[in-house]
């Protein structure tokens, strides 16, 4: 028995009805998926830590594999440091280059201490930290020898200012000159507590 056209039509509207049912479901299916995946990212990077260092090709950045000039540690939570190469300035008298700081967390950040001297050091911790030698060596090289850094207030000074989403901070580093090829051990650790973020280490040649 044929059906009359009444009763196909029905059941082509019917047809419809199901099939645009299936693509929103879909569409919501989709849309869930996507933020879970985007929640357990952020999940996963809550529970290591904003402030680790994102695992790259090496050099990683730690204190045994550390960054060269040129060289960018990244943070989890957005943020970046680079370090330049050192430049002889025209004088011969001293080397300058430049630690640049990126924000591209979701919130200001601080790169500094409390106060400018909190803030270096060329030696013991602190968020900028320059000093003749290699990462990871343990005796304290002679302040009056080549390699002492000239112009720590300054650096100090700029690294209080308070970096907004989005922004960069350039600090200019000035050390003495050295014997060609001298290391200096650069350690960035951009903040006052030094359990909220990994410490970032460069190796530069005075060249």
């Amino acid at each position: 028995m044929w059906a009359d056209e009444g009763q196909l039509d029905d059941a082509v509207r019917t047809g419809r009805w199901a099939c645009a049912g299936c693509s929103a479901v879909l569409v919501v299916l989709a849309v869930v998926v996507a933020l879970v995946v985007r929640e357990t990212a952020e999940l996963e990077k809550g529970l290591d830590g904003y402030g680790q260092l994102e695992k790259a090709d090496e050099p990683y950045g730690s204190e045994y594999d550390p960054l060269g000039p040129g060289g960018t540690a990244r943070y989890e939570d957005g943020l970046e440091v680079t370090v330049g190469e050192p430049r002889r300035e025209p004088d011969g008298s001293a080397y300058r280059f430049t630690v640049t700081y990126r924000n591209g967390a979701d919130q200001p950040l601080n790169m500094g201490g409390d106060s400018v001297w909190d803030s270096v050091s060329d030696y013991g911790s602190a968020p900028l930290v320059v000093r003749a030698g290699k990462p990871g060596d343990d005796e304290r090289p002679d302040p009056r020898g080549t390699g002492r850094w000239l112009n720590q207030e300054e650096a100090g000074t700029r690294l209080l200012r308070p970096l907004d989403r989005g922004d960069r901070l350039t600090v200019v580093v000035r050390v003495a000159g050295g014997t060609k090829g001298m290391p200096v051990a650069v350690e960035v650790e951009p903040s006052p507590d030094p359990y909220y973020r990994d410490t970032a280490h460069w190796e530069l040649r005075l060249g």
